[in-house]
């Protein structure tokens, strides 16, 4: 018994794709057109956020009961991006304190 047999999919798996792919789209749009670091940051999470879709699509369209991996897989990716989130802030608020900007072409520090 399949898990498509107990919950019938109601939308198709390329639907999904798509939104993902399109989202992905948009996030990397946003990191090469932002100068703003916060911006920035926000669209690497959109661009992640995008990759969990697809997990959790792949995952739900061909497993049977009781394998989660796919879904394991996308608390284990949200995870990572909210560290990766918390430790970016900081970089920012850091950086902040110093040049009181958070323009990424201003930020400089690491230049000889």
């Amino acid at each position: 018994m399949s898990l498509n047999d107990i919950f019938p999919e109601t939308v198709p798996t390329g639907y999904y794709l798509v939104f993902a792919a399109l989202l992905f789209c948009i996030g990397l749009f946003g990191l090469v057109s932002r100068r703003n670091a916060i911006g920035m940051l926000l669209s690497i999470e959109l661009m992640m956020n995008a990759v969990n879709v697809n997990l959790a699509a792949f995952s739900r369209s061909g497993l049977e009961v009781g394998q989660i991996q796919g879904q394991l897989l996308v608390v284990f990716t949200v995870t990572v991006a909210v560290a990766e989130a918390a430790v970016g802030l900081a970089i920012i608020v850091a950086m902040f304190k110093l040049r009181k900007t958070v323009n990424a072409d201003e930020l400089n520090l690491l230049r000889g």
